[in-house]
C-alpha cells in the first residue's frame, strides 16, 4: 500500500454523498460539530496506520470525536461504502484489520448467558480448615493450626 495522506477534493466529492448529514444542535451550547471530512481523515489515518486513537496528530478533531463517529459509521455500515468507494479491493483488508483491533463490547445479558455456558473453574483453595467455622492459620511464626474459640 501507499503511504497514507489526506483525501483530495475528487475523494471527497465521491464519499460525501454517502456519509450521514449531522444535525446542528438545537440548544446553542456545547462545542460546535467537528469537519465531518476531517473526521474521515483522522478515522483512515488510525485505520491506515495502525495506530491507538489517541495517538492521532493534532490536525485531526479530537481522537474521541473520530472515534464515536467511526463507531457509527462501522456499525451502520457507512464506513465499508466509503472505504469501497476509496480504495477497492484494498479496503477489504483494512476493514479486516480495523475490525480484528476493535474491542467487542457484551451485554449483560450476552455475559450472564456466556458465564452459564462455560464450565466451572476451580475455586481458590479454602481458608477455612474441615471444622469450616475455624479458619486455618498459616504458618507465619513457625507454627500452624487453627484458632479455637474460649468457651
Amino acid at each position: 500500500m501507499t503511504p497514507y495522506r489526506d483525501i483530495n477534493d475528487e475523494e471527497w466529492q465521491r464519499v460525501a454523498p454517502l456519509l450521514p448529514e449531522l444535525r446542528p444542535r438545537s440548544e446553542l451550547r456545547g462545542r460546535p460539530l467537528a469537519n465531518t471530512r476531517s473526521v474521515l481523515n483522522g478515522v483512515l489515518w488510525v485505520m491506515y496506520s495502525g495506530a491507538t486513537w489517541s495517538a492521532m496528530p493534532r490536525k485531526y478533531p479530537s481522537y474521541q470525536t473520530c472515534h464515536r463517529r467511526f463507531k457509527a459509521w462501522h456499525e451502520s455500515g457507512v464506513l465499508k461504502r466509503v472505504m469501497d468507494q476509496l480504495y477497492g479491493e484494498a479496503s477489504t483488508e483494512l476493514c479486516t484489520m480495523m475490525e480484528s483491533r476493535m474491542r467487542i463490547h457484551v451485554s449483560p445479558e450476552e455475559k450472564a448467558a456466556r458465564a452459564e455456558a462455560a464450565p466451572v473453574a476451580p475455586s481458590k483453595p479454602a481458608l477455612y480448615g474441615p471444622a469450616a467455622s475455624q479458619p486455618v492459620v498459616p504458618s507465619v511464626f513457625g507454627f500452624a493450626g487453627s484458632f479455637k474459640q474460649a468457651a
